[in-house]
């Protein structure tokens, strides 16, 4: 298989189509998948995170996204990583047969690659769930989104209003709009939060029992020169949930 002339991808469409038509997914889950594995006869083999073992590791790593619903789970289409020392490495991508056109990518941007690929197969659409590095990439491509962030990203209150301050004399430019105060975490602004704006959510049955925690929905401004769509996340931007 990893020395198949044949190209995949007319094969990876129909899994994709055969899947999505199969289980009806309510979203499309962006995940990276960790292999570890040794020797330098393998595509990608390299030191990195693995996220199966939980620390750096010899591995390889594979993007990809998957069809979700409620009840049921899928890899739609994935992508193999090349790390950059590794597509570097004149010797080793010969011995491992990588083609002369594949190169280092970054794996958000070979995570973007696939709901491209999806448009032109003419797959309708789904909410992508991700991490927010993804966010303006996404916005791009009309894509609606729930993404995490993390806690120490600020944000404004979303009754804030930013405002230009009155202009010094007559000469000079206008001054540009801005918030009278600076931004909070958005775990600041979850701490904020009386203890009866959190309710339990329970999602599925874990190994190890109920698989719950307690969240809040919380409108904010995200601090960022452009806000065109709402964040979702532990503590979260413009329509978002907070989890305590």
């Amino acid at each position: 298989m990893n020395q198949s002339t044949w190209d995949p991808t007319p094969a990876r469409r129909r899994i994709a189509e055969r899947m999505t038509a199969r289980i009806s997914p309510e979203a499309w889950v962006v995940d990276d998948v960790s292999f570890p594995k040794d020797g330098r006869m393998s595509v990608g083999v390299a030191p990195q995170y693995c996220g199966a073992l939980g620390k750096r590791a010899n591995c390889q790593v594979a993007v990809s996204v998957h069809a979700v619903t409620a009840a049921a789970s899928c890899p739609l289409q994935w992508r193999m990583f090349l790390p950059e020392e590794r597509a570097a490495d004149t010797e080793r991508r010969r011995a491992c047969k990588v083609p002369a056109d594949i190169g280092h990518r970054e794996k958000w941007l070979l995570a973007l690659d696939i709901p491209n690929e999806f448009t032109l197969w003419g797959m309708p659409p789904r909410v992508v769930l991700a991490d927010a590095a993804f966010r303006s990439e996404l916005t791009e491509r009309a894509l609606g989104y729930v993404l995490s962030v993390r806690s120490d990203v600020t944000a404004h209150p979303f009754h804030a209003v930013p405002e230009a301050p009155a202009r010094k004399g007559r000469n000079g430019c206008w001054p540009q709009p801005r918030y009278r105060r600076a931004p909070l975490s958005v775990a600041a602004h979850a701490a904020g939060l009386e203890r009866d704006a959190f309710a339990e959510v329970t999602w599925r049955q874990g190994s190890r029992g109920p698989m719950r925690s307690c969240f809040a929905a919380l409108r904010v401004r995200p601090a960022i020169n452009s806000v065109v769509r709402p964040l979702r996340s532990r503590a979260s931007a413009e329509q978002g949930v907070a989890r305590h």
